[in-house]
C-alpha cells in the first residue's frame, strides 16, 4: 500500500502562483510514475503533468510553459509549481502514483483562481 499526502492548495489570483506537495509512503518503489491529474466540478478528472523516476516529464498541452513538475527521489515526493495560474485552473488536485499495475491516489487538494 501506498499512501499519498497533498498540500499547497488555496485560493490566489490570475496570474499568480502556487507550489503543489505530494509526500508518499509505505510501499514505495524505485521505479515509480507520479503525476498530478486534476478534476472541474462538472467534468472528468484530466492529466496535468506526469514524471518518471528517471525524470521523463510529460504535461497537458493547457499548462506548457506555466506548469512544471519535479520529484525528490529521497524524500518520495513530487511537486507542482503552477505560474500563470488563470481562472480555468480551478479545480481538485489530484497526486498519482503509479508502479506497473498498481495506482494510488491521494484525497486532493482544492486549488481556485479568482479575483
Amino acid at each position: 500500500q501506498v499512501q499519498l499526502v497533498e498540500s499547497g492548495g488555496g485560493l490566489v489570483q490570475p496570474g499568480g502562483s502556487l507550489r503543489l506537495s505530494c509526500a508518499a509512503s509505505g510501499s514505495i518503489f524505485s521505479i515509480s510514475v507520479m503525476g498530478w491529474y486534476r478534476q472541474a466540478p462538472g467534468k472528468q478528472r484530466e492529466l496535468v503533468a506526469t514524471i518518471t523516476s528517471s525524470n521523463m516529464r510529460n504535461y497537458a498541452d493547457s499548462v506548457k510553459g506555466r506548469f512544471t513538475i519535479s520529484r525528490d527521489n529521497a524524500k518520495n515526493t513530487v511537486y507542482l509549481q503552477m505560474n500563470s495560474l488563470k481562472p480555468e485552473d480551478t479545480a481538485v488536485y489530484y497526486c498519482n502514483y503509479n508502479h506497473y499495475s498498481d495506482s494510488y491516489w491521494g484525497q486532493g487538494t482544492q486549488v481556485t483562481v479568482s479575483s
